[in-house]
């Protein structure tokens, strides 16, 4: 197994492809399982993600047997000599052909609505799926992709069967794969979580998406009040083009912006059209000092500097300001937030710590969401004892299932799902 779940493996997939960052990339994710696999590489690469739709054009008599297939845009590529020996007639191609672009097009308006397909015209597409097994699906798309008009073909996917290069071989220009095991069953032995990606699913990763970020970029960010020689940190702020709103995140003790699970967060609010900025709220000594660690006071002064920081730079000023914080940034969220009034808009805490800011609860007025693993009883009491002080809009969720960091499979997941709800509502 290499494998926890889709999103893992997207996540893996990604870091071999960051060769492949180039203004003209595109990623396709194949539905519905490849979906959420692209997403994570066209986070990665900072490329737009739209799907590929396929479908077979099989023998009327043998429906398995591919004489063909069809795409969007009036897109049909065929096999001839499989056409010439099933002794298949121009009728009943043309019957075939009707009835799956039915199909064909029922799908896109499912996935889509209104949106258009992405224009693949002279750019790279990277065609990605869950994996690799007879390929089927995988060399159609790639035939499709290139009748769409790609200048460079790239599949990708995170698991494939030893030799599966040769079977693509003159399809896909560059092939990138995680694990290639010489024995191969099928491709879901190689997930602890396979389920059945839904289409609500493939919706949610395509229609909130802006496509490439205007702002996706390490940054420096003043500590002082101004002044030469003052402290800095180092951040990452990416901002999607038609962002409504930034939201700046609180690492919990420990961490740093670096985090995983703040990072998985991020990339579900970018794709929900919302800007990040992940950021270290302490520099490297003062980091050393544990007392710093758990110094709320402290933690919320410098997240109302880079707060202020971020209100003065081109690009981001004007956007609303949310606050994400986890385990003990939430703390310095909430308390940040009780004394920039109606600066912030909104706050969602993870696994958060709110007794650490119990004396500034009660003037939080941001609406505020709390998130806590159903796994996680000491930290579910703590926040609902800080349910009972807040006097602002609030809400108490509780994700069955999850320990204090939601590494159980789907659990951070729905933590993104339920802070990219709440904030694009309120930013």
């Amino acid at each position: 197994m290499y494998f926890t779940d889709r999103i893992d493996a997207g996540r893996q997939l990604a870091a071999r492809l960051t060769g492949l960052r180039a203004p003209d990339a595109v990623v396709l994710g194949l539905p519905r399982g490849g979906v959420p696999v692209a997403a994570e590489v066209a986070d990665a690469l900072g490329a737009p993600l739209d799907i590929c739709l396929v479908r077979k054009l099989g023998v009327p008599y043998q429906p398995e047997l591919a004489m063909g297939a069809i795409g969007e845009n009036g897109v049909r590529v065929l096999n001839d000599q499989v056409i010439a020996q099933a002794g298949i007639t121009a009728r009943d191609l043309a019957l075939v052909e009707d009835r799956e672009r039915t199909v064909l097009a029922e799908r896109a308006r499912r996935y889509r609505g209104d949106q258009a397909p992405a224009d693949l015209t002279g750019r790279t597409a990277v065609v990605v799926d869950d994996g690799f097994a007879t390929g089927a699906t995988a060399l159609a798309a790639c035939q499709v992709v290139r009748a769409r008009g790609a200048d460079r073909i790239v599949l990708a996917v995170p698991v494939a069967p030893a030799g599966w290069t040769a079977r693509v071989s003159g399809v896909a220009d560059d092939t990138y794969c995680v694990h290639e095991p010489e024995l191969f069953y099928a491709i879901g032995q190689f997930y602890r979580d396979f389920g059945q990606t839904t289409d609500e699913e493939v919706v949610a990763a395509l229609r909130p998406r802006r496509g490439v970020p205007d702002t996706d970029t390490e940054v420096r960010i003043p500590l002082g009040a101004g002044g030469a020689g003052e402290p800095e940190v180092g951040g990452h702020l990416t901002v999607p083009a038609g962002a409504t709103g930034v939201v700046l995140f609180a690492h919990g003790s420990g961490s740093s912006r670096h985090s995983p699970r703040n990072r998985a967060v991020a990339a579900t609010l970018n794709r929900a059209g919302l800007g990040t900025l992940l950021f270290d709220l302490l520099t490297e000594d003062e980091a050393a000092d544990r007392n710093n660690v758990f110094d709320t006071p402290l933690l919320a002064l410098r997240l109302r500097r880079a707060t202020d920081w971020l209100a003065g730079r081109p690009g981001t000023d004007g956007l609303n300001t949310g606050y994400f914080g986890a385990s003990t940034g939430a703390a310095a969220a909430l308390w940040a937030a009780a004394e920039s009034g109606d600066r912030v808009a909104a706050v969602v805490s993870r696994g958060g710590r709110p007794d650490l800011a119990g004396e500034r609860l009660p003037e939080v007025a941001a609406p505020t969401l709390l998130i806590v693993g159903g796994a996680d009883p000491q930290v579910l009491d703590l926040n609902r004892r800080a349910e009972a002080m807040l006097r602002c809009e609030h809400r108490l969720v509780t994700v069955p299932g999850a320990g204090h960091l939601f590494e159980e499979p789907g659990t951070l997941e729905r933590v993104g799902e339920l802070a990219a709800d709440w904030f694009a509502a309120r930013l």
